[in-house]
């Protein structure tokens, strides 16, 4: 399959759907409804919400089943970037060759921002059209994803371990969770919403867990830091190598639907490393 036709067909198609979604820039209260624009809208892969649609599809449904979903999933995201930039985390700058939102909008303003993403994500997650115990365990899933068991958990263990006594049981709590839980999580919403099997779930829920992984991996390969530090170069890039052939074969007995999902796993493993 063509892997950049896609990626582009889909990434036009969350990203019309962020535009309808999202509040307009001048709706009371404007100045917050801009900053949400602004640190959604524009440049993004769409890593999170185009492996949902995948997922979903791959599972046997259609891109509209999830794409509510997916919105709220790249929302949440936005708000980790947002909070991440924030002087009190990371003091960056600049984020996608732009003024970072609360360098933009000021630190107060990038605090409500955030909190207004990651709200504004749950409301989001409830407008589509599936029965209730689906959007039940969709929400749960991604409230697991995002909270003190997934990305806020990987969140606080990174910020409270020294540098001096990160091990790589450490280290590897903090990339399953600070990055992985939301891409795995993103996985597993767009199997629910395409109404996966239980043996179609299970094999969506392994490539998840491997692919999530696997993209923090190739993080710390990019910044030499993480994982590199501890397990060095050529170790992290044989683990990650193995983590994508194990995603691949994970999703092989889906059939051809899965063929976006091997190649975005591979896309991940390659993206610029």
């Amino acid at each position: 399959m063509n892997l950049s036709a896609y990626l582009k067909q889909r990434q036009t198609l969350v990203n019309h759907a962020l535009e309808r979604y999202l509040p307009p820039p001048h709706s009371v209260p404007g100045r917050i409804h801009e900053a949400m624009r602004y640190s959604v809208l524009g440049e993004g892969k769409r890593i999170r919400p185009v492996l949902a649609l995948a997922a979903c599809e791959a599972a046997g449904g259609k891109p509209a089943d999830a794409l509510h979903a997916a919105c709220a999933l790249e929302l949440i995201h936005a708000y980790s970037l947002v909070h991440d930039d924030l002087p009190a985390m990371d003091d960056d700058d600049v984020r996608r060759g732009k003024p970072s939102c609360h360098k933009k909008f000021g630190e107060a303003l990038g605090i409500l921002t955030g909190d207004a993403l990651l709200s504004y994500a749950f409301d989001l997650l409830t407008r589509a059209n599936h029965d209730a115990s689906v959007h039940l365990r969709v929400i749960r899933e991604v409230a697991e994803a995002v909270g003190t068991k997934g990305m806020v958990g990987g969140q606080v263990a990174d910020i409270s371990i020294p540098k001096s006594k990160l091990d790589s049981r450490a280290m590897e709590f903090i990339n399953a969770r600070k990055t992985g839980a939301l891409i795995s999580g993103s996985v597993r919403v767009g199997a629910l919403l395409g109404r996966a099997t239980p043996a179609a779930y299970s094999a969506l829920r392994r490539y998840g867990d491997r692919v999530g992984l696997v993209f923090q991996l190739v993080d710390d390969l990019l910044d030499k830091d993480g994982a590199v530090m501890l397990q060095g170069k050529e170790e992290v890039w044989r683990r990650a190598q193995r983590l994508t052939q194990e995603a691949v074969a994970a999703v092989k007995p889906l059939g051809p639907r899965a063929e976006p999902l091997k190649e975005l796993a591979r896309f991940i493993l390659n993206r610029s490393y």
